[in-house]
């Protein structure tokens, strides 16, 4: 009921506002923020740390309304101005608006994953006849061939080409055919095509159908995308049965953030701090803080980033610290960025991706973006990412909580970093 009420009575005082703009300061009061994305404004006359609730004041032309909200129903409360963030927001990620229940997700995953996508058998069983199909574990020779090696064949044609995606899955369902006699091979093989399912195609059914194919799991980073169709498929219990159990890989971390889970996210990105992880972990640290709104944190873990001990190799440090001062600049444009106070035009700049720059084209028409397309890149591997994140900026009008695409962050930042730098230069402010 109390949700229903600030509802109604978000839609009240914003009427209310127009009505009696004359009598009501605006600039002292606080604001609530719910889960659902419904604000209002008023003021904070009460709170309650043992109970952890609070009573909230709204002023309606000549009536004074006053609720009781517990912490778990608001997202953030900004109290004298200072941004209070109290429960964690769900991402909105694929298949994360309907919630189910373990059995219809374990449901769903055999029942895809013992059929054949739609376009299979449409799809040609295309490769080069210069291809070893036996694939072995460790190439004959250290030369790279991406015409006779099938995993040097998949980075390099089939993972950059969208168009070649599905003909690329076939050649891996092709080659556990071949493989049905050799265990080792056709587990790497079934660990690629799960793999191909949750980052190309973000088919999650599959992608856990595959992955759980392999019992015991290889290594802890396949737990974690089990982990995540779980949760994309609507069942954080199945997720967090998984994320609950140790040790988990810093790259928990993401996904920790992507549910809503910030604080134990902060808490595995700084165990990670003494480790020769401790540069990703930050950076993937302040990524969910970013995306949780908590901006300070956010930059003090970007910061972290820029006073680790450098990489044996150059490069790599300026990749790693190019992405923590653009992500860094982007916080710091948001008000800029806000497509709100930018006139309409085309805008173009850069931010650092995995192995280089990413340039982005911002299209604004009547203050809505309706255009973000990634007009340069030398990213490899995330193509996802490449038209996956313009969609999401798209949707949300903002860059602000915007999560990256599954195994693809750091190539959704940068585009995200990029979008925000490009707005910046039409803004009023």
């Amino acid at each position: 009921m109390r949700f229903v009420l600030l509802t109604r009575v978000c839609m009240v005082f914003l009427c209310s506002a127009i009505l009696f703009a004359p009598s009501v300061a605006m600039a002292s009061e606080d604001v609530v923020e719910m889960l659902s994305g419904a604000k209002a404004s008023g003021k904070v006359t009460g709170i309650r740390q043992a109970d952890k609730e609070f009573d909230f004041e709204i002023v309606l032309g000549n009536q004074v309304e006053v609720s009781t909200f517990a912490f778990s129903q608001v997202h953030a409360v900004t109290i004298n101005g200072k941004r209070h963030v109290l429960t964690g927001k769900r991402a909105a990620g694929a298949g994360q608006a309907m919630v189910r229940t373990e059995t219809e997700v374990l449901q769903l995953i055999e029942s895809s994953g013992r059929n054949q996508p739609d376009w299979f058998e449409s799809t040609s069983l295309d490769y080069p006849k210069s291809l070893d199909l036996s694939w072995p574990l460790r190439p004959p020779t250290k030369q790279w061939n991406n015409q006779r090696n099938v995993g040097q064949y998949l980075w390099d044609v089939i993972y950059p080409n969208p168009s070649r995606w599905k003909s690329g899955a076939r050649l891996i369902d092709h080659e556990m055919a071949l493989h049905k006699n050799s265990p080792s091979l056709q587990q790497r093989d079934i660990q690629t095509l799960g793999r191909m399912y949750f980052q190309l195609f973000q088919d999650y059914p599959r992608a856990a159908f595959w992955i759980r194919q392999l019992d015991p799991l290889p290594n802890n980073n396949l737990k974690i995308q089990l982990a995540e169709c779980y949760w994309r498929l609507g069942c954080e219990p199945l997720a967090m049965e998984l994320l609950n159990t140790s040790p988990l890989p810093i790259q928990a971390i993401k996904l920790l953030g992507d549910m809503g889970h910030t604080d134990r996210a902060i808490q595995l990105g700084r165990s990670a701090l003494k480790t020769r992880q401790a540069t990703v972990a930050c950076l993937l640290t302040a990524d969910a803080c970013r995306q949780d709104g908590r901006y300070e944190d956010a930059v003090m873990f970007y910061e972290q980033v820029l006073s680790l001990p450098p990489f044996r190799n150059p490069a790599v440090t300026q990749r790693f610290h190019g992405r923590a001062k653009d992500s860094i600049e982007a916080i710091r444009l948001l008000e800029q960025a806000d497509v709100r106070q930018v006139a309409d035009g085309t805008y173009r700049d850069s931010s650092v991706g995995y192995t280089g720059p990413v340039s982005v084209e911002v299209v604004v028409e009547n203050h809505a973006i309706t255009k973000v397309q990634v007009t340069k890149h030398t990213e490899k591997q995330f193509y996802a990412a490449l038209t996956d994140t313009p969609k999401r900026i798209i949707e949300k009008q903002s860059v602000q909580g915007i999560d990256g695409t599954s195994g693809a962050t750091i190539t959704s930042q940068a585009i995200v970093n990029a979008t925000a730098k490009a707005l910046s230069k039409g803004s009023s402010r």
